[in-house]
């Protein structure tokens, strides 16, 4: 075993283990940092695949954006941070499906017969993602960015309001 899949290994399990602890977590604030954990560990995954431009979008846009929204949303919604204990007591259903998946998708990927061709990459990659972005998708670009912004803006606005009451 090579170092490079020992690290993939860890990797994995941290991963894993961090998502497992989004899903199954009682304290809301824990599980969004177990999620940025887990965002964290995709990035690394990123870069153990050599696709660094992707572990950079990772970190920035999921761990530095969406996560920090969500804490911020959290944060703010005083109610989810109160100490309620809510329990589910059809867990034991999500508990067999999420296992019948699991096999049903490990039969799949053992039973396909994958492909694996080389073929060239025309150009630099990252150069082209970023004339396309800017050039072809800037609008779609641009109007994401302002939605994010208003819902940021209207969360504090909220927040604001029950201050004041």
């Amino acid at each position: 075993m090579t170092l490079m899949q020992i690290a993939f290994l860890i990797v994995s399990a941290m991963t894993i283990l961090a998502a497992l602890g989004v899903v199954v977590g009682r304290n809301i604030l824990r599980n969004a940092l177990a999620l940025i954990l887990a965002f964290l560990g995709v990035a690394a995954l990123y870069v153990l695949l050599e696709a660094t431009f992707l572990a950079a979008v990772q970190v920035l846009i999921y761990v530095g954006a969406i996560a920090v929204l969500i804490i911020f949303a959290i944060m703010l919604t005083e109610r989810l941070m109160r100490q309620e204990r809510t329990t589910n007591e059809q867990w034991w259903v999500v508990l067999v499906a999420s296992a019948l998946l699991a096999a049903i998708l490990i039969f799949l990927v053992g039973a396909v017969e994958w492909q694996v061709t080389s073929a060239e990459i025309g150009g630099d990659p990252i150069a082209n993602l970023g004339r396309a972005m800017l050039t072809t998708y800037v609008l779609p670009f641009e109007v994401a960015s302002l939605l994010l912004l208003m819902a940021l803006v209207g969360a504090i606005i909220i927040a604001r309001e029950r201050e004041e009451a």
